[in-house]
């Protein structure tokens, strides 16, 4: 039997899309605003503020329209009419409201592992969106557990995987960000995975450790059951 009993999943741009919606709705409202700066301009206050408002509104949909919001009223001076407000929230409703767009192999691989592994969703951000996004998906009966969290630690790992597993040493994480899957879980004493994804936020960026032996990548979800099994047979 391997050492490995328990396997985390992030989810957004893990098993979905999400980063896309994101960039989309940011294009547009710097469109909004592009009588008052250069988009460049506007996408650096945007990103400055949502890093600011991290700590109080977390992360998310709702975080983000905020963001926006203070970026207007920045970038504007105060002048920002009440009709681009409007329009900033109806952009925020129109992100709470897209399809869930599966990554490729999400399913496969899930369903292959499950059974095998304790899985467990472990994801961050705003509890209601998360909760929609993972319905609608499909995914959430082949999971064990599921947790959203509101920053991802090695503290939140060490916790989460003693509560659903054997404790982290014992446990993977899989996701698209080094900052907040790969990096953290390591720490914690367990295995992290890193999934690039094609768009990944800025805030969330972060060098690879890859001098960590308990560190690995791979291209898409569709190498993960090899590299457990190759995991199992070296351990």
């Amino acid at each position: 039997m391997s050492a490995l009993t328990t396997i985390g999943f992030d989810a957004d741009d893990t098993l979905w899309q999400n980063e896309q919606f994101f960039r989309m709705t940011e294009q547009r409202f710097v469109a909004m605003l592009a009588e008052h700066g250069e988009a460049s301009h506007v996408s650096a206050n945007l990103l400055a503020a949502a890093r600011r408002n991290l700590g109080l509104y977390g992360f998310g949909i709702k975080s983000f329209t905020l963001s926006m919001i203070e970026t207007a009223i920045e970038v504007t001076e105060g002048r920002v009419p009440a009709s681009t407000i409007a329009e900033i929230l109806a952009a925020g409703r129109d992100m709470l409201s897209h399809p869930i767009e599966p990554l490729p192999h999400a399913r496969e691989t899930v369903e292959k592992l499950a059974g095998a592994y304790r899985l467990v969703l472990i994801t961050k951000g705003d509890l209601l969106d998360q909760e929609r996004k993972l319905a609608q998906s499909g995914l959430g009966e082949l999971f064990d557990a599921v947790e959203i969290v509101s920053d991802k630690s090695a503290a939140t790992y060490a916790r989460i995987f003693s509560r659903h597993g054997d404790g982290p040493q014992k446990s993977m994480m899989v996701g698209n960000s080094l900052k907040s899957d790969v990096i953290p879980a390591i720490d914690a004493g367990g295995w992290g995975i890193y999934v690039p994804h094609d768009l990944t936020w800025a805030a969330e960026h972060a060098e690879a450790p890859v001098a960590a032996s308990r560190f690995r990548e791979i291209a898409d979800l569709s190498e993960l059951p090899a590299l457990l099994e190759s995991i199992v047979t070296a351990g």
